[in-house]
């Protein structure tokens, strides 16, 4: 029995999502894999860390040179 909200889905590939999948870089998928959560978690802080630097330094820069 289906439930009443059931919604088909097609195995065929989205046109879309393959047009965009040859510009991912497979290597770094596998290399976040390889780590256990707690350590891309603790990758995603770092990296966040880093954007808000970056974000601050521009800022600055902005400020001080108009």
């Amino acid at each position: 029995m289906k439930p009443n909200n059931w919604v088909p889905v097609s195995l065929e590939p989205d046109p879309v999502i393959e047009y965009y999948k040859k510009d991912v870089d497979m290597s770094l998928l596998r290399e976040n894999l390889k780590l256990t959560p707690e350590e891309r978690i603790v990758r995603m802080l770092e990296i966040r860390e880093f954007m808000l630097e970056v974000r601050r330094a521009g800022e600055e820069h902005r400020r001080e040179n108009g």
